[in-house]
């Protein structure tokens, strides 16, 4: 099998000739810029421009000899854009390390701190100093009691998710843009057997968050179900308008669409499943069922943080496919359990190594023990795609990362 018959295989719940792994084939899979650089070293390869391509989280964009070498099955659309010189910009990581950014974003130094603004001069996100990555410092509509949502695109564009996004994010959905996005992606799927996931995202829960904060959202579900609905119904319309002009550049172009939106907290999900199902799950079956009317080859993937076992059942009936990241630290989420009771309808793409303690912590051969462990519950039968939980931080050694690929691959 090559990278893509191995992922389309384990997507279609068939055991793939090998583990099928991602590594950076979105946002949520890769390696913060400090530990590539690091890594690259230990893999005895290179330096290389450093491109992070997620500004927020510092992310770097994996180039292809170090997939080559981890056995990484999946690149992300927007990969293609590193050969683009025009589309960044140099900057420096914290440390001091010079790298590379998209473009089309405008960091300020004020005092000791790096800023981002917004379109009235407000700072919409800020890197503290001493830290490694940004925050979000402005919600919109906090504290505000308009029921119109007529300017919500304008309110988007305010909100550092949204606003500065990751590549293919230099290229729009205006007409220029989804031609740069189409002649980029064709070029991508010319140039790789791997492959190909489309990251959209069409968030619900978390944008409500990003608009009013996290407890003037959740304030809103429990005391202004009307005026939450009407929010969401707004948001849903621009998210369809938006899917149908991605998927027309770029869909036959990729093989996984990935949607997003952190239902879960540590010890649980955020909200009920009363709740869910309200306001939630029917607007999810009409995005995700959409994207596969549109798309009927492509695989809906959702990023979704958290213990969210009581809400899987409700999610494979809005349409779902596979789930990212199999937060296995999170109540509920044993992965045994899992298997047993989702595996035959549900995709695991994750949960393969622990990235709270074991592997920043661990050693290399407790990282190895524990990733055969995973592999050995979530591998058979298919409906498995390897991915540590989340990104690997900055301060992961790379002997551990380098272990936790050699263990997937034995």
């Amino acid at each position: 099998m090559n990278s893509r018959e191995r992922i389309q295989a384990s997507l279609a719940h068939r055991e793939p000739d090998v583990v099928a792994v991602d590594f950076s084939g979105h946002r949520s899979s890769g390696i913060m810029a400090q530990a590539y650089v690091r890594l690259r070293k230990a893999l005895g390869l290179p330096p290389s421009p450093l491109y992070v391509y997620d500004f927020i989280q510092q992310l770097a964009l994996v180039e292809d000899d170090v997939l080559d070498i981890v056995g990484a099955d999946v690149v992300e659309v927007g990969h293609a854009f590193t050969r683009f010189p025009d589309y960044w910009q140099n900057w420096r990581l914290p440390d001091g390390t010079p790298c590379r950014i998209p473009g089309f974003i405008k960091p300020e130094k004020v005092g000791d701190d790096w800023v981002v603004r917004g379109d009235e001069g407000q700072v919409i996100c800020v890197q503290k100093s001493g830290t490694l990555f940004f925050e979000q410092t402005y919600f919109p509509l906090f504290g505000k009691d308009t029921d119109s949502f007529d300017d919500l695109p304008y309110r988007l564009n305010q909100i550092m998710w949204w606003r500065l996004g990751v590549p293919p994010a230099p290229a729009g959905l205006d007409a220029a843009g989804l031609q740069a996005r189409r002649d980029t992606a064709k070029a991508l799927r010319q140039s790789t057997d791997r492959a190909i996931y489309g990251i959209f995202g069409g968030n619900l829960l978390e944008i409500g968050q990003f608009v009013f904060r996290n407890d003037g959202f959740l304030y809103m579900l429990a005391g202004e179900p009307r005026r939450a609905h009407e929010f969401l119904d707004a948001l849903v319309e621009i998210h369809l308008a938006n899917l149908g002009k991605f998927l027309g550049a770029v869909g036959d172009c990729i093989d996984i669409i990935g949607f997003g939106d952190d239902l879960g907290m540590q010890t649980g999900p955020q909200i009920s499943p009363a709740m869910y199902r309200e306001f939630f799950k029917p607007r999810h079956a009409l995005l995700w069922n959409r994207a596969k009317e549109l798309c009927p080859h492509v695989k809906v993937n959702l990023h979704c943080c958290g213990g969210v076992y009581l809400l899987l059942a409700d999610l494979i009936e809005a349409g779902l496919d596979a789930i990212n990241p199999v937060q296995i630290t999170c109540t509920d989420m044993d992965a045994a359990r899992l298997k047993r009771e989702f595996g035959r309808d549900l995709v695991f793409w994750g949960g393969g190594c622990d990235t709270r303690q074991v592997l920043p912590y661990g050693s290399p051969d407790e990282v190895r023990r524990h990733v055969k462990e995973q592999v050995g519950i979530l591998a058979p039968g298919g409906g498995f795609v390897f991915q540590q939980v989340h990104n690997i931080l900055a301060d992961v050694p790379p002997e551990n990362v380098i272990a936790m690929f050699e263990a997937v691959r034995a």
